[in-house]
């Protein structure tokens, strides 16, 4: 989501379920749809970075859904903004939320409704950016201190991960590592009715 709307997507459509997706078929819309890492047959891509780059996505929507992400955006749309975050945009992120008043959830999408180590450890990247501007709870304060043990080397250290595993299988790990990169882009997407644009400065 990052990535594809640094690279000049209009914007990014995230819904829950695949046959949703589906629904914009004929609408001129790029299609990307994910399952247990995996692209959906018949749709256009899934989730790796490595679609989303300019030559695919300037200029263009995208309807999107995934295992996790899109999921835990739908969980999250009563909050009064949304707004996505990775290491790709650590920096760009983490400066908006230090300039915001009101509380900050951070939502880790998971894996299939469980616990994810490298949501956390992003998390926790988040935590310890924050810690001058906002108070945490001990779920914010575990995620920083599993950061500070993984900073060093994240690669390394999220390689032990069950969902680094899962996708070592599918021959993916580039797509890791790409993700891993800290600071790539500054764009901050934004849910802005049912879509995700570019933040504007």
């Amino acid at each position: 989501m990052c990535y594809g709307l640094a690279n000049g997507a209009e914007c990014i459509i995230p819904v829950a379920e695949v046959s949703t997706c589906a629904i914009y078929k004929d609408h001129g819309y790029l299609l990307a749809a994910e399952r247990n890492g995996e692209v959906v047959d018949g749709f256009d891509f899934g989730n790796s970075p490595f679609s989303y780059v300019a030559g695919n996505v300037t200029g263009r929507t995208i309807v999107l859904t995934t295992t996790n992400g899109t999921k835990a955006i739908h969980l999250s749309r009563e909050a009064k903004k949304i707004v996505i975050g990775s290491f790709l945009n650590l920096s760009a992120i983490s400066t908006w939320l230090k300039e915001q008043t009101d509380h900050v959830l951070l939502v880790c999408a998971g894996w299939k409704d469980n616990f994810s180590l490298e949501d956390t450890v992003f998390a926790g990247a988040l935590v310890e950016q924050l810690q001058s501007t906002h108070q945490s709870d001990d779920a914010a304060l575990a995620s920083m201190h599993l950061y500070e043990k993984a900073k060093s080397d994240l690669s390394a250290y999220l390689a032990q991960s069950a969902h680094s595993h899962r996708l070592q299988h599918l021959g993916v790990q580039k797509d890791v590592e790409f993700c891993l990169q800290v600071d790539l882009i500054d764009t901050i997407p934004v849910l802005e009715g049912d879509r995700l644009v570019a933040m504007k400065n």
